[in-house]
């Protein structure tokens, strides 16, 4: 049986690891939860064919069919990594899956990816109340030493944690109508209030049958490691949704963000001013 590969991705505290709790509560989808190498490896192997002159000199002898292996061998790795799951959907969680939307596509024109959003302030605001709580640790980037401002202003660089994956999301706009069509947007605050509803729409998005989600009774399965993130980005999974404490922006910070991000808002957040004043 072959399952249909559906990829999750998004901002950092934007509800992946929720959502992805709330996906495996589903019979007919596998979800892991936690962050997959899969993506990494490919990319690796990617990086590696390309540099060896063995597989080089191939290519100049006969492209054509050396190219077919090629990506019949990543095909094979792509759906061989899940080979064991026994459902008709499978879901592979990597934040680097919407930077190579177009490379998985080739791959596997029928793949499907899920995205995280939220609110970039409240994203901001949960990175910097649990470093906060966890001050006497830097971060894998080492933004430690930053005031708040410079933290800000440093995550959401387009290396960062919050820029490189924003900038993904920004890409988008460029891409054909065909690969905008594979990829479904999900509000983390839409999640939280709304969370049945929600997940019958993703479910329908799915071609799955619906299911009904209760957000007071969940499963909590492993998470990934948090110390690898030196535990700036937790992945808590709970057996009860609750909706997380919001989280007050310095007037400064917050301006920032909404004016270097201003396309995010219009796009995903068109009302947001209008609740603000």
């Amino acid at each position: 049986m072959s399952s249909r590969f559906v990829g999750v991705a998004g901002l950092p505290r934007a509800g992946s690891t929720l959502l992805c709790q709330l996906l495996a509560e589903h019979p007919d989808i596998h979800c892991e939860g936690h962050s997959s190498p899969l993506c990494n490896s490919l990319l690796a192997t990617r990086r590696l064919i390309s540099d060896d002159p063995f597989m080089l000199s191939q290519l100049d002898v006969q492209f054509d069919t050396t190219y077919a292996h090629l990506k019949t061998a990543m095909q094979g790795f792509l759906h061989g990594w899940h080979a064991g799951c026994d459902k008709p959907v499978v879901i592979d969680k990597n934040r680097a899956w919407l930077h190579c939307i177009e490379f998985l596509l080739h791959l596997d024109p029928e793949a499907k990816l899920l995205v995280s959003i939220r609110e970039l302030g409240q994203i901001y605001g949960s990175i910097e109340t649990q470093h906060q709580k966890t001050i006497l640790l830097d971060f894998i980037d080492h933004l430690a030493d930053f005031d708040r401002f410079g933290r800000a202003d440093q995550l959401f660089a387009k290396d960062k944690a919050i820029g490189a994956p924003l900038s993904s999301i920004q890409a988008v706009q460029d891409l054909p109508q065909a690969i905008k069509d594979r990829l479904y947007f999900v509000k983390f605050e839409d999640l939280v209030a709304r969370p049945a509803e929600t997940m019958e729409r993703v479910f329908k998005w799915l071609e799955v049958p619906t299911h009904k989600i209760d957000p007071k009774k969940l499963t909590v399965r492993p998470h990934e490691s948090d110390s690898h993130y030196r535990n700036k980005y937790l992945h808590r999974q709970q057996a009860k949704l609750s909706a997380p404490k919001h989280h007050d922006i310095p007037p400064r910070i917050q301006a920032l963000i909404e004016n270097a991000c201003g396309w995010y808002y219009e796009w995903f957040y068109p009302d947001w001013k209008m609740r603000k004043s």
